[in-house]
């Protein structure tokens, strides 16, 4: 697409839009998580450098990843009308953008954090772009594989607070990762026949009884779980914590196994909709848990 943004239409909201702010909360979040589960005094000047820099990131990814999809996203009801396939903004400015604000948030973490934490977020981008994108129209482990550059700023988070990669940061990664999964899949369950439109091999649409996507909800759900407790096994968190943790696992699995039985629309929606509220959940536990530590 090269046709340029219709009379009208907010250029910068575009450009906006092209970062998918939405997805790069999270993604700051997923930081804040790894950073606040590091041991030590807090330091706040890192943690909004750490929070600038992976938003920046982020935002690439985002603007990449719109410039790599626009022909397939064209052919989606769900994505048709955003600003590549709309013919809104050009592809050379999508990619533009999407190459400067990587840069910008590698080199930013690299040189204000440390160099491990640039090269984290450096591969979140490479691995979202290069892997899990080009997956997508070629086979159903496209979602388990985008689970590692999903899971990267958790770890980041975590190298930015320590310099290292330790036990904390796997936990940190292997939460993240695990929660993708069932989030994932109940959205590609609900707009499935988009995806099989749009040319995209997600599970989903490979499997109309829904069987093999429901066993992976459940099971990664059950997983999630069981990760989310890691922190505290390890003395990185306390009480709190793990009470939190608990009472988020008997919130989100029930959601997780009426789907398995279900199968239908409204209970993938739920599955989202839980998984939407997970990770700010616990990330606001830990921050109560480490304020009553006195961490």
């Amino acid at each position: 697409m090269t046709a340029r943004p219709a009379r009208g239409d907010g250029r910068a909201g575009l450009f906006v839009e092209l970062t998918k702010p939405r997805i790069s909360l999270f993604v700051a979040l997923a930081a804040a998580f790894g950073f606040l589960l590091a041991p030590g005094p807090l330091r706040i000047g890192r943690l909004l450098l750490l929070l600038v820099g992976i938003t920046l990131a982020s935002g690439g990814a985002g603007a990449l990843n719109h410039w790599a999809e626009r022909d397939r996203d064209a052919r989606m009801q769900r994505t048709r009308r955003r600003p590549l396939p709309s013919g809104r903004v050009s592809s050379s400015g999508a990619l533009t953008l999407g190459i400067a604000l990587s840069a910008a948030g590698s080199g930013l973490l690299a040189a204000g954090v440390n160099p491990l934490t640039g090269g984290v977020a450096l591969s979140t981008v490479l691995l979202y772009l290069l892997l899990y994108t080009p997956l997508k129209p070629r086979t159903t482990w496209n979602t388990l594989a985008g689970t590692v550059p999903g899971a990267l700023p958790a770890l980041a988070g975590w190298t930015a607070a320590t310099g290292s990669i330790g036990w904390g940061g796997g936990a940190a990664f292997a939460i993240l990762a695990a929660w993708q999964m069932p989030h994932a899949l109940a959205l590609a369950w609900i707009y499935r026949g988009d995806y099989a439109q749009a040319g995209f091999r997600m599970l989903p649409a490979k499997d109309p009884t829904g069987r093999s996507t429901a066993r992976q909800i459940a099971g990664f759900a059950l997983l999630l779980a069981a990760f989310s407790l890691a922190p505290a096994g390890l003395g990185l968190a306390g009480a709190i914590y793990a009470g939190g943790a608990v009472g988020l696992a008997l919130w989100s699995l029930p959601r997780a196994f009426h789907f398995r039985k279900t199968r239908d629309t409204p209970a993938a929606r739920r599955v989202l909709g839980v998984s939407i509220l997970w990770i700010p959940m616990l990330l606001a536990v830990l921050i109560v848990d480490r304020l009553a530590r006195g961490a």
